[in-house]
This record gives C-alpha cells, structure tokens and sequence, in this order.
C-alpha cells in the first residue's frame, strides 16, 4: 500500500538514513549491547549527516526542518535495519522540542549548536523511585536562591543518562514552606552536587544507556531555567502527544521488521518435509499479524497527518501509542514462537526484537494510563 503521508524529499532522505544506518550502525550492534551503550562516535558521525536536532534554525547548526515527517523516516528506518539505541528518538522527537521552543535566545546560542554537532547529548529526567506515569507525585526540588537554585533529588530509569552533558531535570519550586509549580531546569554533566549511579541492567534494549542520577544542591544558574518557573508541568503534557506517536511509528516498525524476517525463516525452514509457513495454522497466523500492521500503519500515518497541522489531540496520541505497542508485543511474541527453540537464542535478531518490546507497554506512560487518557476522552 503506497504511503500517501510522505514526499519525495522524505524518500530520498530515507535512502540517505537507511544507507547510513547500514554501514555505521548495524554492524555495531553486538558490540553496543555488550556494552551497554552506543558510541558517542556513531553519534557525531550522524551529526555529520544532519540526522540529529536537524529542526534547529540553520544559524545554530540545523536544518530548520520542523516537519515531524523527517523524524519519522529516521525513526522508523532504525527499527527496519535492525539497528539498536532511542538515541534518535530521545533526542530528536522528545528533548528537542524543549531546547527549541522554551529557550531564549541566549540559551538557543549556547546549547544548540553543541547538540547539533553531536557534541553534547541530552536527557530528560523525569521518573523517580517514588514516581513513574504519576508526573505529580516526583519529589524533587528546587530552591531559590537569589540568582540561581538549589536542586535536590533522585531521578531513575534515565535515557542516555551515562553519557548524557545536557539534563532536563524536572522538579517543584519550592519557596519556604510553599510549592509553587514544577520547573524544568538543565543541569550540565559538570555541576557540583551531580552525580550518577549505576548503569541499569534492563531485560531488554541493552545498547541503551539508562542509568539513576543524584542531585544534592546542585546550584543551577536562573538561565539553565526552561520556560517560566511553575509551569513546568503543562510544558511536559503539551509534548506528550509527540512523544506518544514518535513511540507508535517505532512500535509499527518495528512489528514489520519483526515481521519480515519472520517470513524469510519460515520460508526457509522445514517441518516435516515442507516449509513451516506452509501449514494452515502458521500461514493463518501470520495473515492475522500483517492485516493488523497494515491498519495500525494507516491509523499512524493518520496521526502524523494530524500532528502537521496541529490536530493531533492527547486521546488520539494515547490511543496510537496504546494500540500499537500492544500490536508490537503480540507480534515479537508470536513471531518468535514460529522461530522455535531458535528464536531463544540471542544470536536471532527476534529474540532482541522481543526483549526491547516490552517495556513499550510501561515508558511514556503505561497502558493503562493510555486507557484512562482515552477513557476520559469519551466523557463516562
């Protein structure tokens, strides 16, 4: 089915990710789950490319192109090569919408051209011990204190957060004995009071760096402050809606790459006498798999539509993110099982596809939280 949503510039510049994916990624992948991370090197060399923070203004080292579609190209060629890290999708599609439209001037200045060149990395650090899905219940704060503030507080389940320069870090402002809102605030790798803790073993999406961090009085400079101070909240629920379906164009990528190489092994192996897709029931199942993808992909490509024009709502976001990482799951799973005993093992690209699936369900908000978001939209 031909893809209406995208252009001929968005085709060559697939052909440019995808190339490049292949020769510089690819082949890496053992080596960055081994150590649990993706080369800082791999990272400026895409720089290089233009493929990181590439909707920053050209003064600053982008491109200035704020059409999402390039980001889903980048997205969803990671998942179709087989490559491994959220480098991209972290970057790209969740922390640089807030170096970009809560900045000033001055900020653009100093941190843009450091993140487009590859030279810094960015985080955001949201979720805590105590708090996941539940942004209001974090614990951390700042205090005030003439021209900058006092940080204090532990944040967990930290994207890029080994290698990250630039974090995002929310937290209350607290002023004596009153709260007054909850502020954004970037901390730099090289801050008194920062630290991090331990590299976190995660069952899946080994290549990717996610680690706990410290903050004890961090003093942060009044213009490391994204935005106003106390709103830092509605800043974080009006990207929400971007994060969620940059989660569902990987999550049906990555149900086709799982997919695609599903058919080739079941092409190839023999039961029996005959290959294994041959039989009813597994040909039946897999018929099931690829008409579902193909209507999770028209509603996805219906979300990005929408998101272009500024109509895309909270619940469609959630109902996208819901849908297809739950499609995603099913999918790695029962593809899987037809690879047998085989898909077991780590040297299967299936096995990976199946460990780095499930945490889909939990980060960016869980299911369930996807369910009452869409719940609350149907006015019950």
């Amino acid at each position: 089915m031909r893809r209406t949503i995208f252009e001929e510039d968005h085709q060559d510049f697939r052909d440019s990710v995808r190339a490049f994916l292949l020769k510089e990624a690819v082949p890496h992948t053992e080596r960055w789950e081994a150590n649990g991370l993706v080369d800082r090197e791999f990272w400026t060399k895409a720089a290089a490319q233009g493929m990181v923070v590439f909707s920053a203004p050209e003064e600053h080292g982008g491109a200035g192109l704020s059409d999402f579609r390039f980001n889903a190209v980048i997205d969803e060629q990671v998942a179709l090569t087989g490559a491994v890290g959220d480098n991209f999708n972290l970057t790209n599609d969740i922390a640089a919408p807030y170096f970009l439209d809560l900045t000033t001037p001055e900020q653009q200045a100093r941190w843009l051209p450091e993140l487009t060149s590859g030279a810094k990395i960015p985080a955001i650090a949201m979720s805590e011990p105590g708090a996941g899905s539940d942004l209001r219940g974090i614990a951390a704060t700042a205090v005030p204190q003439g021209d900058h503030y006092l940080l204090t507080g532990s944040k967990t389940f930290v994207t890029n957060g080994i290698q990250a320069d630039l974090i995002i870090v929310a937290a209350y402002v607290r002023d004596g004995q009153s709260t007054n809102g909850m502020g954004l605030f970037v901390v730099e790798s090289d801050m008194e009071g920062f630290s991090r803790g331990r590299k976190l073993s995660k069952v899946g999406r080994r290549a990717q760096d996610t680690s706990e961090l410290f903050f004890e009085d961090v003093p942060v400079p009044a213009e490391n402050v994204l935005g106003e101070p106390g709103r830092g909240l509605g800043y974080l629920m009006l990207n929400l809606p971007q994060e969620r379906l940059s989660m569902a164009v990987v999550a049906v990528a990555t149900a086709e790459r799982a997919l695609e190489i599903t058919l080739d092994y079941v092409r190839n192996r023999n039961a029996f006498g005959r290959p294994i897709g041959s039989f009813q029931a597994n040909r039946f199942a897999l018929a099931e798999l690829a008409a579902e993808i193909k209507v999770a992909r028209v509603f996805v490509d219906g979300c990005l539509g929408a998101h272009l024009t500024g109509e895309l709502s909270a619940d469609d976001a959630a109902a996208a993110k819901l849908w297809t990482t739950e499609l995603q799951v099913r999918v790695a799973d029962r593809c899987l099982q037809l690879h047998g005993g085989y898909g077991y093992m780590d040297e299967y690209e299936i096995s990976r596809i199946w460990r780095d699936s499930r945490v889909t369900r939990i980060y960016g908000g869980t299911s369930e939280i996807m369910k009452e978001i869409i719940g609350r939209s149907l006015e019950i």
